[in-house]
């Protein structure tokens, strides 16, 4: 959930040390518990030139496959040009465009002076278009286009791409009908490979083991700055890039906590959500623990937000319907007296997760997606009584091909008292 925040914690991950930005107590080092964080350095073997690539060629596939079909996708700078071409590139008004026709190779129209930069960036075979200061760069895409023998057909249009491009490109290309993209690019990301998996297997590690050293190294006094800030060095530590929502006590019946400064103390529940990215695939996990004994409400209510997890990674199988794994978490609460609907399991269960923490498609009530192997989410019921405490015990797990859904962090929860064992 805590990707939903301005968590400060962008999913590509730095895969060596990062001078400088090492966390450090009133003693000059972290808890003696961060001593076996390590980076994951040969671990993590990176997306090649030819899995991009080949992502581009897959789409164009889907293109010719739906109905209608697409001749042509527009995608302005944001996490599917990454996700087709390993390009990272800032928004600005000033365009950069993968614009990619259902065959030969893709059409890159980019500023002219960031040409150079461009083409250090380029892992395959495409046309580039230089547009001038004072020229319209949707005309170029078009001409482009035309100059290919397409001057008409249905462009799909990324979701993110700003309005004002779309916009541009409706008026400098006026034989086509701009659609979205969607049934396109996410049937594309929706769907992980073994090796994005593996990415993603490895940040999840990487969260639960920076997380297991911040619960054994809280002190009652702590503030919530403090315990993010131990989490954030844990990261480091890893050469990572990674954050955390803390929510302590009261606020924790908040599922995005308050402005309200809080210490922990004797009996708190004590909620760390986040994650870390590796390869710029992230991980979103939160573990609920408790600072002392926990009352009998406490542990109840605990019990009930695992056995929903538990019952929503046995509903997420392949072929279901997605809204049918809320239902089948959101049962579990409701008959733990924790009901009805949106009372106290405020929101819906699950996202979908890779490049983005949270994206297409999403565990929630009434969602008609049928579930297929390959598509990831996250599994975080919980529960949240206004005044009192807030639990939410959450994962990530994929579907498999056949049975129930496998994790992708290395295991639920353990206990309040442990939650990483």
């Amino acid at each position: 959930m805590a990707s939903a925040l301005a968590l400060a914690r962008p999913v590509n991950a730095v895969h060596g040390p990062m001078p400088g930005t090492m966390l450090e107590d009133a003693g000059g080092t972290l808890p003696p518990a961060f001593s076996g964080l390590k980076p994951l350095g040969a671990r993590v073997h990176p997306i090649s030139a030819d899995e991009f690539y080949g992502r581009m060629q897959h789409a164009q596939k889907l293109m010719s496959e739906v109905t209608p079909e697409y001749d042509v996708l527009f995608l302005a700078p944001g996490t599917s040009l990454y996700y087709f071409t390993g390009i990272r590139w800032g928004n600005s008004e000033r365009l950069l465009a993968l614009v990619l026709p259902r065959t030969g190779n893709p059409i890159i129209v980019v500023p002219g002076f960031e040409e150079g930069r461009l083409r250090e960036k380029l892992q395959f075979p495409a046309e580039v278009r230089v547009w001038q200061e004072d020229e319209s760069p949707t005309k170029i895409a078009a001409a482009a286009l035309g100059d290919r023998g397409i001057r008409t057909g249905r462009v799909g249009v990324e979701e993110t791409a700003a309005f004002t491009f779309y916009d541009h490109l409706r008026a400098a290309a006026p034989g086509f009908e701009c659609v979205s993209a969607d049934p396109v690019t996410i049937a594309c990301r929706g769907h992980k490979s073994a090796h994005e998996l593996e990415l993603m297997r490895l940040a999840c590690a990487a969260t639960c083991d920076v997380f297991r050293a911040v619960f054994a190294s809280l002190k009652e006094g702590m503030s919530q700055e403090d315990i993010g800030k131990l989490v954030e060095g844990g990261f480091s530590k890893m050469g990572l890039h990674g954050g955390a929502l803390v929510l302590l006590g009261v606020s924790a019946a908040l599922p995005h906590g308050t402005i309200k400064p809080q210490k922990l103390k004797e009996g708190d529940v004590v909620l760390i959500d986040g994650g870390c990215g590796v390869d710029g695939y992230a991980s979103d996990v939160t573990r609920t623990g408790i600072f002392g004994k926990p009352p009998e409400k406490v542990a109840r209510v605990y019990e009930i937000v695992r056995k929903a997890q538990d019952a929503a990674l046995d509903a997420a199988r392949a072929g279901r319907l997605s809204g049918t794994v809320d239902d089948a978490a959101r049962k579990v609460v409701t008959d733990g007296g924790y009901g009805p609907d949106y009372k106290y399991f405020t929101h819906r269960l699950g996202h979908g997760i890779g490049l983005d923490g949270h994206e297409h498609p999403y565990l929630v009530r009434g969602s008609k997606t049928v579930l297929e192997p390959g598509m990831t989410f996250s599994n975080e019921p919980g529960i949240y009584i206004p005044g009192e405490f807030g639990m939410r015990c959450e994962d990530d797990m994929v579907i498999a091909a056949e049975g129930p859904a496998q994790l992708l962090t290395p295991g639920f929860p353990v206990s309040l008292e442990k939650p990483l064992g």
